[in-house]
């Protein structure tokens, strides 16, 4: 069924995409990078477009494996990139601006010889309208270092209609959580290491195991500290679940498993950080 609005989208972004033959998006089979690609497809042909994955321990298996999924879908061929990020001492030492120096590391990797092995034209990533207003996404500012596009956030689209495009066009990824990389779960100026990144994983694939989607297991040394959303709290500290709970954390190697009243809490660690410093 066609949708106006939708329709009114792809239209909006074939004009930005004009003069660009072939597209390289990069993609993580979030909802945002998903409607890009859904959106590149339509506009430049099947062909004409490759979804670029960046791998490493800071993507869960899980989310690796539904981003594939979206990819089959939409009919685009995925490219894995390895980064390594981790090898980066900035990156490890998790500060604020830990996303610049992922994504940063994400958009050197797609270099001169990507584009030229896949005759790409230009390199663009899912950033939308919200995102760019938050103050907790330097992400954006490798963007603007490498030339990546960003046609989401240049014609205005938000969160809300990313998803809206989404389900117009029934993506796998429509209703799909949020999934920020696991070095997120990590509080700032702790080190990020391949064992916490697996450490997290493990938790939090054992947690969606029991039911629960949409969730954040936060690295707290020998704590786990698990964000649900409010209907599932309840749910989560009662029998018999809440022994299956505790269970999971254990088996992923922490000691304890904590459960956060505040729910689930996007950008948790970095916008105290960052509005903090903005206020000074």
């Amino acid at each position: 069924m066609s949708d106006a609005f939708a329709d009114e989208v792809l239209g909006r972004v074939a004009s930005a995409l004009t003069g660009v033959d072939r597209l390289g998006v990069a993609f993580s089979g979030g909802v945002d990078s998903s409607v890009l690609l859904a959106l590149a497809a339509r506009t430049l042909g099947t062909h004409r477009v490759v979804a670029i994955m960046g791998v490493s321990p800071s993507l869960a298996s899980d989310e690796r494996l539904a981003a594939y999924g979206v990819a089959r879908f939409v009919g685009v061929p995925v490219v894995e990139i390895e980064t390594r990020e981790g090898d980066r001492p900035e990156y490890r030492a998790n500060g604020p601006d830990r996303c610049f120096y992922c994504k940063d590391e994400l958009f050197t990797r797609i270099d001169d010889a990507v584009v030229a092995a896949h005759g790409l034209d230009a390199v663009a990533y899912g950033e939308n309208a919200d995102d760019a207003r938050r103050p907790d996404r330097p992400g954006s500012r490798a963007a603007t270092q490498h030339r990546v596009l960003r046609p989401l956030a240049d014609l205005g689209l938000s969160k809300a209609d990313v998803r809206r495009v989404a389900r117009a066009f029934a993506l796998p990824s429509a209703d799909k959580p949020a999934a920020p990389c696991l070095a997120s779960r990590i509080p700032h100026f702790a080190e990020v290491t391949p064992a916490k990144l697996e450490q997290i994983e493990k938790a939090e694939a054992a947690l969606r195991r029991l039911g629960f989607g949409d969730l954040r297991v936060r690295h707290h040394g020998e704590i786990a500290r698990i964000e649900l959303p409010a209907a599932d709290l309840v749910r989560a500290v009662t029998d018999p679940l809440r022994a299956r709970v505790h269970a999971a954390v254990v088996g992923a190697g922490f000691r304890f498993a904590a459960v956060d009243v505040a729910g689930v809490q996007s950008g948790a660690f970095t916008l105290p950080l960052v509005t903090a410093a903005a206020d000074v």
